[in-house]
């Protein structure tokens, strides 16, 4: 490994460590997924290029030894996590805020009724949710104070995205889904022509002071929000799964934009 792929993969794993260690994660445990994850994506590798894939060729491939790829091809692989529910509800609350038939006259999203075949909170869910049930929509959004009962039997949006903070095997879920979009984006434009790059930007100062960033943050989440809503728009039109849009085409692919702010503290050099 020459030094600037040490230096890349050193910085990478500083945050997830930090994760890890917090949640009494040892070494041995991550290394054992490790082990599995290189037995995976080499096999996918290795069958999409040669057909095939051979435990010995993998053991060569990988550097583990042919009884621990042995091994290690027989555990059984669960499903990809895609964190369903927060797909759902993201979609959800997306529909409220831009969907006519459940806004008002002025754009704003309505109170809705929560049951009912027409212009309801059950009705929203139905359109938007997939096989996720208007009770159980309304139970999380309601633990995630993303939306408020009124006289029992009306409800109100309080905020205009879903965040699952109480509840931290979505987060755990949000956490692996998200950070994998971008390694894989990343990795893309590390292999790409320049015509087939995907947008990959940053913004980043090292030198600023406290009492500026309060003001950056909250304008930072409103262009993000508006921008987000903007991309919504556009991909919810042609998603085979929403309402009444029935894009037919060739193939099934997931594709979006991931916006975040960050912000940690910088020491001097010595």
């Amino acid at each position: 490994m020459n030094d600037k792929l040490y230096q890349m993969n050193y910085k990478l794993l500083l945050p997830l460590t930090e994760i890890l260690l917090s949640k009494g994660v040892t070494y041995s445990e991550i290394s054992q997924i490790l082990k599995q994850v290189y037995v995976v994506v080499t096999e996918q590798k290795l069958l999409k290029s040669e057909g095939k894939a051979t435990t010995s060729r993998i053991a060569i491939i990988t550097g583990l030894t042919r009884k621990d790829v042995a091994a290690l091809r027989k555990v059984p692989l669960e499903a990809q996590s895609v964190s369903a529910k927060y797909n759902r509800a993201t979609r959800v609350i997306n529909g409220w805020q831009e969907d006519e038939e459940f806004c008002t006259s002025g754009g704003f999203p309505a109170v809705l009724v929560i049951n009912g075949k027409e212009k309801s909170f059950e009705a929203l869910v139905s359109r938007y949710s997939g096989d996720m049930t208007s009770k159980a929509m309304l139970d999380e959004l309601k633990s995630t104070d993303t939306i408020e009962i009124v006289e029992g039997k009306y409800a109100s949006l309080q905020r205009r995205a879903y965040l699952p903070m109480g509840d931290e095997d979505e987060v755990m879920n949000i956490l692996g889904l998200d950070v994998s979009l971008l390694i894989k984006t990343i990795g893309h434009n590390m292999t790409s022509e320049k015509e087939e790059l995907r947008f990959q930007r940053k913004v980043c100062y090292d030198n600023l002071p406290l009492e500026c960033l309060d003001s950056f943050q909250k304008m930072v989440g409103e262009d993000s929000q508006a921008l987000l809503e903007k991309s919504n728009e556009w991909l919810r039109q042609y998603d085979r799964d929403v309402g009444h849009h029935k894009e037919k085409g060739s193939g099934k692919k997931r594709a979006g934009i991931g916006i975040y702010y960050f912000e940690e503290d910088v020491f001097e050099e010595v």
